[in-house]
């Protein structure tokens, strides 16, 4: 007569779930407890966010704000206010009590307008560095310490590699900033999750010669931070304002060209006046400034 020499089901899954718990101890004893997580098991956190300082741009990105330990792009044309959003959420982040560093590869910030905008400069942390490669360790450094709630780059078009500094006029570099900011971020986007920073790249918008067929418009910096961007915002050309008590003023107009996070699409347009708004704040702080002189 022949025996089943078959093992029962629940001894084998008795076996495996020993094998899992052995690997699970083994693994936070080697990188820490949360190293392996089972979504199934215990309440998922919300999204924890910055906000925008604008309503609408906030449903706009489904989450409420920029959601934190993300890498975000604010791309655009040239005064088209992607410097003023940025400065817009560090604000918010310091109302909350949030640290900020603003690295300016630009040389170009201006601080009275930054005030302005509700930015306390007091507490703002500022970094002018003179190479593309500075510039990313600095912001290693800071975002490793954990204490920053928001890093802004302005701009990834404004990193010049050390290599191109210290070369001649006319020589070619092909690639070398695409390379700089590929082993760039390696490095930083595990730091930027771990810390729960939110990391702000601005970028400028740059058209292909030649391109026949297809939208022609790119942005410096290589593929890499394409890849690395859960979030990525167009910030188009302000338009006048036809309304409201300061029709002087301008409206600032972007759309959602990426996004990871919640719904995949949302509503990819958003129209805000933090410009305007802005404006007046400028205006009334220039006109102290010109009484108490």
């Amino acid at each position: 007569m022949a025996t089943d020499r078959s093992t029962p089901a629940s001894t084998k899954n008795s076996d495996r779930e020993r094998a899992l718990e052995s690997a699970l101890q083994h693994i936070e004893k080697a990188f820490g407890k949360g190293s392996v997580m089972c979504l199934g098991q215990g309440e998922r956190d919300e999204i924890a966010v910055i906000p925008t300082g604008s309503l609408s741009l906030d449903i706009a990105l489904g989450v409420g704000g920029l959601p934190r330990g993300r890498i975000i792009e604010i791309y655009g044309t040239e005064s088209s206010g992607k410097t003023t959003l940025a400065l817009h959420v560090i604000a918010e982040a310091q109302r909350k009590g949030g640290m900020a560093l603003f690295v300016d590869a630009e040389h170009a910030l201006d601080v009275e307008y930054a005030r302005s905008l509700g930015v306390d400069i007091e507490k703002l942390y500022i970094s002018q560095p003179t190479s593309g490669e500075e510039a990313l360790e600095i912001m290693d450094a800071m975002i490793r310490s954990g204490a920053m709630d928001v890093v802004v780059l302005d701009s990834v078009a404004a990193l010049v590699p050390k290599a191109e500094i210290e070369g001649e006029m006319g020589d070619a570099f092909v690639g070398i900033q695409a390379r700089m900011m590929s082993q760039a971020l390696r490095k930083l986007g595990g730091s930027i999750s771990k810390s729960k920073t939110v990391a702000i790249f601005i970028n400028q918008l740059r058209e292909k010669i030649g391109v026949m067929y297809g939208n022609p418009e790119t942005t410096p910096g290589g593929r890499a931070l394409k890849f690395w961007l859960p979030f990525a915002w167009r910030s188009a050309e302000p338009t006048p304002s036809k309304s409201g008590p300061s029709k002087w003023g301008r409206e600032q107009r972007s759309r959602s060209s990426r996004t990871r996070s919640r719904h995949p699409s949302g509503w990819p347009n958003s129209t805000f006046s933090t410009a305007r708004e802005s404006a007046s704040r400028a205006m009334s702080s220039m006109a102290r400034r010109t009484l108490g002189s």
